[in-house]
């Protein structure tokens, strides 16, 4: 079971300001804060996910293969989940839809091309 996920960024600020916007649609607020992470969750101890600079120094690059998914409660929250995403300046990277087995999902890329999805399991209507 994933407890929490990060993704790097090269403008701390900036991705702040872009996750503080996006997290607050499903309910998630910012929950540790330090110099080079930031950590969002919508619920005490439930998963979390987070902002960085690398700790090594080097540029953030997004993983080839690599992706992070952020829990919804309902296909409307996946909805404008993604949208919120897409307009803040993301990039789709897949419409909101049935995936198949119950699984709804929206993809798309972070400001850093980093590639997310946002989902629900279940009919989450």
């Amino acid at each position: 079971m994933t407890g929490y996920a990060t993704v790097g960024t090269n403008d701390l600020e900036r991705a702040m300001a872009y996750y503080d916007a996006l997290m607050a649609v499903i309910g998630a607020s910012r929950i540790l804060e330090y110099d080079r992470i930031v950590v969002w969750s919508d619920e005490p101890g439930g998963a979390m996910f987070g902002i960085c600079r690398p700790y090594d120094g080097n540029p953030a690059t997004p993983g080839n293969g690599c992706m992070a998914g952020v829990r919804a409660s309902s296909t409307e929250a996946v909805d404008r989940f993604h949208a919120t995403a897409v307009r803040l300046g993301g990039a789709d990277e897949g419409a909101p839809g049935d995936r198949g087995n119950g699984f709804y999902a929206g993809y798309f890329r972070d400001l850093d091309g980093n590639k997310l999805v946002v989902f629900c399991l279940g009919s989450g209507k």
